[in-house]
C-alpha cells in the first residue's frame, strides 16, 4: 500500500485513496500540414502566433517542423506527414471569444463557426487552417450571460 500525502496542486486522489505524482503538466497539439511556409503565414499573420522555432532552421522546402505561441499557449505544425494534413482538431481556452474572435476574422481567418453560446455551457467560435485543420476557442460562460 502506498502511504497517503497530502493533495496539493502536483498529485491526484486517484479513487482507491492513493495519492499519486501527476507528472503531465500540458500538452502541445500537433497539427500536420501540406506546405509549411503557408501554414507559418496564416498561424502566425491571421492568427496571431509568433514562430519560436523551426527544424531544419533555415530550411525553404518542405518539410519542416514549426513550433507557433501565442499568450503561453504552444502549437507544433509538421509537414513530414502531408497526408496527415486537414486531420487535427485543436480546442484553446481563451479569456474572450467574441474579442479574439473580431480579431482574427478582421485579418482574414477562415471562421467556421462564429462565436455561439453552446448547449453544454460553453461560448464557442471556430476557425480552419488552409489545409482545413480545425481550432476550436472557447469561454467558459459569463454570469451575465446566464439570463
Amino acid at each position: 500500500m502506498v502511504a497517503a500525502r497530502p493533495l496539493n496542486v502536483f498529485t491526484l486522489y486517484c479513487p482507491q485513496t492513493l495519492y499519486l505524482n501527476v507528472m503531465i503538466t500540458s500538452a502541445i497539439p500537433v497539427i500536420a500540414v501540406s506546405d509549411s511556409a503557408r501554414a507559418e503565414d496564416y498561424y502566425c499573420r491571421i492568427l496571431g502566433f509568433a514562430k519560436m522555432f523551426a527544424y531544419p532552421p533555415d530550411a525553404k522546402s518542405e518539410p519542416r517542423y514549426l513550433g507557433v505561441a501565442r499568450d503561453g499557449v504552444w502549437l507544433h505544425l509538421q509537414s513530414y506527414k502531408p497526408e496527415r494534413a486537414g486531420m487535427t482538431d485543436a480546442f484553446l481556452w481563451v479569456q474572450d471569444v467574441d474579442l479574439l474572435h473580431g480579431e482574427v476574422s478582421a485579418r482574414g481567418a477562415i471562421v467556421q463557426l462564429p462565436p455561439t453560446d453552446q448547449t453544454w455551457g460553453t461560448r464557442e467560435a471556430g476557425v480552419r487552417d488552409p489545409d482545413g485543420n480545425v481550432l476550436v476557442f472557447a469561454t467558459k460562460p459569463r454570469e451575465s450571460r446566464a439570463g
